[in-house]
């Protein structure tokens, strides 16, 4: 295990609340994963440590569960709703134009790191569709022109802002 100085609010911290064991693994990368907002290689490494686990161990269950993000999410997650509801009221048109408006796809970060553009199933949102969630919060009703003004508010606070 590394010789490490344990600060409050650290992964190593996160890490220890655990019993050492295999069995632990995803509550474990749960936890980091809130504390970080991602796994970083470091934090893989720390977990790795404490479980006596090879790496590639710990990224094989992270890569298999699709809630476990490896690359740092941007300030701004934003989500495209991609239910039923959501779908026939033109979600994919947002979704388009979201790619273009900010040069990346779903389940990427732009390169200043402001935006991470995901798509999910259903947010629940279908009686205000289409429906994005920005950071949790919900925008709906949205056509292009809507949606174009919000990104450049969102670009323009550095923020999520109504």
């Amino acid at each position: 295990m590394m010789a490490t100085t344990v600060k409050a609010g650290s992964v190593d911290e996160v890490i220890r609340e655990h019993p050492p064991s295999r069995e632990h693994l995803i509550a474990i990368l749960q936890d980091v994963q809130e504390l970080e907002g991602y796994l970083s290689r470091e934090s893989i490494n720390r977990i790795g440590d404490y479980l006596c686990l090879p790496p590639s161990k710990i990224y094989g269950v992270a890569t298999f569960y699709n809630q476990f993000k490896l690359q740092k999410p941007g300030k701004i997650q934003i989500q495209v709703c991609r239910g039923t509801a959501c779908h026939v009221k033109g979600s994919l048109n947002l979704l388009d134009s979201l790619q273009l408006m900010l040069g990346v796809g779903p389940g990427q970060t732009t390169k200043d790191g402001l935006f991470t553009l995901d798509t999910v199933a259903c947010v629940g949102g279908c009686s205000i569709a289409p429906v994005i969630t920005a950071n949790g919060r919900f925008f709906g009703r949205l056509d292009k022109k809507k949606l174009e003004a919000l990104i450049e508010k969102f670009r323009a606070a550095g923020e999520v802002v109504e």
